[in-house]
C-alpha cells in the first residue's frame, strides 16, 4: 500500500507529495510519497513551536505524562506493523525492526515517568535568612534533526525528553525514512499534543536543516548524522550562543585476546560488526585479535559468515538486508576497493548479490592482514565492512583501540578480569562493553562517546536532562 503523507505544522497536516520513498529490498516497491518543506515552511513550522512554547513548558507534568505513555503503549500495540514499515523503508531485517520499535515504546514509557520525576533542591544561602532554589527549566524551541539508520529509536529518544521537559519541537527527519518519522508524530499528534508543541518538516536537509541552523528562534539542536554535518550544526549554533548536542559516527575498535571464548568472540564480531547490515555507528568495524587466537578466529568468523543469509528485510530467514540505498552502496564498494589497494586482503564477501527482487545486497566484507594506518581502519565506512589487524599483545591492542579520531564504543573479548577492568577504564570510548557486541545499548542509562563521536551531554536515561533543561538558581529573603 503506498500512503501520501504531509508535514504538521503548528497542529494542520499541510504540503503536497514531493519525494517518493522506495524499499531498498525491492526496488519496484514505492513506501509511500511525502510532502517537502521549503524554507518558508521551516520558518512556520519555528514560530509555531515559540508561540507554543510558554503554555507547554508550564503545563502540568500529568498532562506530559498522559501524552507520552498514550504514545508508548500505541507503538507497542502496533509494534508489528510498525515494524513492516520501519524494515521496508530502511532494510533492516523485519526481527531487528520490531525490535526497534519495542525500544521506541521503551522510550516514551520511560520519558512519561520522568515527567513525575521532576526535582530540584533545596538548599540554605551561605546568608542568614536567604533560602536556594535550585531548579531545571525548558529550554525552549528545540530542532531535532535525525538519521535514517534508526528511524524510529532516535527520534524517540531525543523527542521523548524534550516534550517531557516541556520543551516545544522541530523535526526534522532523514529523507530516505520519512514513515517512520511520520507515524511517530502521528501518534504524539493524535495523543493529545498541543498545536505546535510538536512540529514536523520533512525535506532537504540542505533546505530544511539550513532554515534551522539559521533560526535565532531555535534555542537548541540535537543532531545525529555524518561528522561534516556536525560540524556545520556546531558552527552555527556557536553563532548563535545555542546549545547544541552531537552524535556524529565511530570507528569502533573489538579487541579479542588469546584467552578469550572464541565462540562469544566469534557472536560479538558478527553482531557488532555485519548485523544491521553495518550501518550503525556503533558498529565494530575493527577487529583488533591477538596472535594466538588470530588464525581461529578468522577461520571461526568466515565459517559464520558463509552462513548468513543476506536478503530481502521481509523475509523471515534473511540475517542481513539490503544497504540502505545506492549511493550507500557505491560508497561500501569503493571502500572495499580502497582496502585492496591499500594492501588488505580480502577473505570474505565484498560483492553484490542477485536477489528475486533487485535489491541493494551486499555480501559481508572481511579484511585481513590489515594494519591500523590504513584508510579502512581509519574511517567510518557504515556498511557491512571489518578489517583484523593483528596484535602480539594486550598494550598493543588498546594502543590501537585508542588510535583513532573517534571514540563512540568499545569492546573487549576475554576470560580475565585483570585486562576487562584495565580495558573499561582505559578505554578511550564513551561506552565499553566486555564480552558484548559494541552495538547494543539500553534505553534507560546514557548514549555518547568521546573525541571526534559525540558533543554536548549524554542522550538518554535521566542525563537526557542535561541537554533539555537549564538550571535556574533562585536566591530569597524573608525580610
Amino acid at each position: 500500500m503506498t500512503f501520501s503523507r504531509k508535514n504538521l505544522i503548528d497542529g494542520e497536516w499541510v504540503g503536497a507529495a514531493g519525494s517518493r520513498n522506495i524499499n531498498p529490498s525491492n526496488l519496484g516497491d514505492v513506501v509511500g510519497e511525502y510532502a517537502s518543506a521549503d524554507a518558508g515552511q521551516a520558518g512556520q513550522a519555528i514560530a509555531a513551536a515559540k508561540a507554543a512554547f510558554p503554555a507547554w513548558s508550564r503545563s502540568a507534568p500529568l498532562v506530559r505524562h498522559a501524552v507520552l505513555r498514550k504514545t508508548s503503549d500505541e507503538i507497542m500495540a502496533r509494534k508489528d506493523e510498525i515494524g513492516r514499515s520501519l524494515a521496508r523503508e530502511e532494510g533492516k531485517t523485519l526481527a531487528e525492526a520490531v525490535g526497534e520499535t519495542i525500544r521506541a515504546a521503551q522510550i516514551f514509557d520511560f520519558f512519561a515517568g520522568e515527567t513525575l520525576r521532576l526535582s530540584g533542591e533545596l538548599l540554605p544561602s551561605v546568608r542568614p535568612g536567604v533560602g536556594v532554589e535550585i531548579t531545571r527549566e525548558a529550554v525552549g524551541v528545540v530542532g531535532l534533526i535525525t538519521p535514517w539508520n534508526f528511524p524510529i529509536a532516535i527520534p524517540a529518544w531525543k523527542i521523548a525528553p524534550a516534550l517531557a521537559h516541556g520543551n516545544t519541537v522541530v523535526f526534522k527527519p532523514a529523507e530516505l525514512v520519512p514513515e517512520s518519522a511520520w507515524t511517530i508524530v502521528d501518534i504524539l499528534h493524535r495523543a493529545g499534543l498541543p498545536k505546535g508543541v510538536l512540529n514536523l518538516v520533512m525535506g532537504k536537509g540542505s533546505i530544511v536543516g539550513q532554515a534551522m541552523l539559521d533560526s535565532p528562534d531555535v534555542d537548541a539542536i540535537s543532531f545525529t548524522g555524518s561528522v561534516t554535518t556536525g560540524r556545520r550544526v556546531a558552527e552555527a549554533s556557536v553563532r548563535h550562543m545555542r546549545k547544541f548536542q552531537l552524535e556524529m559516527g565511530g570507528k569502533n575498535p573489538l579487541v579479542v585476546l588469546d584467552d578469550a571464548d572464541l565462540a562469544v568472540a566469534v557472536d560479538c564480531a558478527v553482531n557488532g560488526a555485519f548485523f544491521s547490515t553495518g550501518q550503525r555507528c556503533t558498529a565494530s568495524s575493527r577487529l583488533i585479535v591477538q596472535g594466538g587466537i588470530h588464525d581461529r578466529f578468522v577461520e571461526a568468523l568466515k565459517e559464520r559468515l558463509a552462513k548468513l543469509v543476506v536478503g530481502d528485510a521481509l523475509d523471515a530467514a534473511t540475517h542481513i538486508g539490503p544497504v540502505v540505498d545506492e549511493s550507500q552502496l557505491r560508497q561500501d564498494e569503493s571502500y572495499i576497493a580502497i582496502g585492496r589497494d591499500e594492501g588488505g586482503e580480502l577473505a570474505f564477501g565484498g560483492e553484490r548479490v542477485e536477489r528475486g527482487t533487485p535489491g541493494f545486497y551486499l555480501r559481508p566484507a572481511l579484511f585481513v592482514g590489515t594494519n591500523n594506518a590504513m584508510r579502512i581502519s581509519r574511517e567510518e565506512i557504515f556498511g557491512p565492512v571489518a578489517n583484523v589487524i593483528r596484535v602480539d599483545s594486550y598494550d598493543e591492542a588498546l594502543a590501537i583501540a585508542d588510535d583513532t579520531p573517534f571514540g563512540l564504543t568499545s569492546g573487549i573479548c576475554t576470560t580475565s578480569l585483570k585486562h576487562a577492568t584495565h580495558f573499561k577504564r582505559n578505554s578511550q570510548a564513551g561506552m565499553v562493553m566486555v564480552n558484548l557486541p559494541t552495538a547494543g545499548v539500553d534505553f534507560h542509562v546514557p548514549f555518547g562517546g568521546r573525541k571526534g563521536s559525540s558533543y554536548g551531554p549524554r542522550e538518554q536515561g535521566r542525563y537526557a536532562a542535561e541537554f533539555y533543561t537549564t538550571v535556574k538558581t533562585a536566591y530569597s529573603f524573608a525580610g
